[in-house]
């Protein structure tokens, strides 16, 4: 049986439909948990701001109409409260990531259940890295790049959520590409990192622009014939290959079974039944 889709759970939510609109939440909570806690940092915080964010949807899904789509909305939504939590803790300095500390804001482990003991600690040793250099961006670098690299939006949406332009938007996100990449390149690729400084300085940019469609035919074809004729620079793009489809294939986090449960008891006070709110 075909799954619904978005505007179909859309459509029966806003006629009243509680299971429709439950649907739609399980959905999307997972993945609103996982910006939240990249963003955030504070799993408490993270609650919170997937809370807020499905309260926000269950409040107005009778009066969205689908100018943004859904998934822009809650973005939208969510980010404007991770907004707040940082205002609210002063602008204080992002804590760093630590391989101790065991938080669930870390990498989950996507290893090859097949893979030897090597592989598996070396997969881990990625994903702990990966997880360190995303925490590592500033707020508007890392934002831009949890939405597009991560969560999948396309460089429009991600200007819509954070309110940019898309121009603006791509060179964050291009920057942010980079440094992502120096951070895990040595465990992607010792021969690579040893010859990092051989390496076009604009290669990195230069290809994360060419993955957004953002040369010219011109200058990308010049840009594949230099990538086929210069090994180094091949690996360099390669390893931004490699980083970029590490992110899109990280899983959603689990959101806590009590933090599912408070969910569901504060949507059931606001979206009971009708007839359940009549004086008998």
């Amino acid at each position: 049986m075909t799954e619904p889709t978005d505007a179909e759970l859309l459509a029966a939510a806003r006629r009243g439909d509680a299971e429709a609109l439950d649907s739609l939440l399980a959905r999307y909570q997972a993945r609103i948990y996982r910006f939240g806690m990249k963003m955030c940092r504070d799993p408490a915080d993270a609650e919170d701001v997937l809370q807020e964010t499905l309260l926000a949807m269950a409040r107005g899904v009778r009066e969205f109409r689908g100018a943004s789509s859904l998934s822009t909305w809650l973005y939208s939504v969510a980010r404007s409260y991770c907004v707040k939590k940082r205002r609210k803790s002063g602008f204080a300095p992002d804590q760093q990531e630590s391989i101790e500390r065991g938080g669930r804001d870390e990498a989950c482990q996507v290893a090859d259940p097949g893979a030897g003991p090597e592989d598996v600690l070396l997969g881990r040793e990625i994903e702990v890295a990966l997880a360190r250099a995303i925490a590592s961006l500033d707020h508007e670098h890392r934002e831009v790049f949890l939405l597009r690299d991560v969560e999948g939006l396309k460089a429009a949406e991600v200007a819509e959520v954070v309110g940019s332009s898309v121009s603006a938007v791509k060179s964050r996100l291009h920057r942010a590409r980079q440094r992502v990449r120096e951070t895990i390149v040595v465990l992607l690729d010792e021969r690579e990192a040893r010859n990092e400084s051989d390496t076009c300085p604009d290669i990195v940019e230069t290809y994360s622009r060419y993955l957004e469609s953002d040369i010219g035919p011109e200058v990308c074809k010049e840009m594949e014939q230099h990538v086929e004729a210069c090994a180094t620079c091949r690996h360099t793009c390669d390893s931004l290959k490699r980083t970029l489809s590490l992110c899109q294939s990280l899983p959603d986090l689990e959101v806590p079974a009590e933090v599912q449960r408070a969910i569901r008891a504060s949507l059931r006070k606001l979206v009971r039944p009708e007839s359940a709110a009549e004086p008998s």
